[in-house]
């Protein structure tokens, strides 16, 4: 338990530091981000940033059931 806390702490701080990060860069959104907009309603689809979170938290998973 103690690991799976320490873990977790760990991938808050670096999304919380990535988040921060990405304010500062040029570009707002990664290529693959959808943006649907119908009248006002805005939908915003983050296709590209859901697959390098899945891969990030994937591999996080492996390296801590070895």
């Amino acid at each position: 338990m103690a690991r799976l806390l320490v873990v977790l702490g760990i991938v808050l701080i670096i999304a919380g530091l990535a988040w921060e990060a990405r304010r500062r860069l040029p570009w707002q959104r990664l290529p693959g981000d959808l943006v649907l907009r119908v009248g006002d309603i805005r939908i915003h689809v983050l296709w590209a940033v859901s697959l390098l979170l899945s891969v990030v938290f994937s591999l996080l998973l492996w390296i801590t059931r070895r």
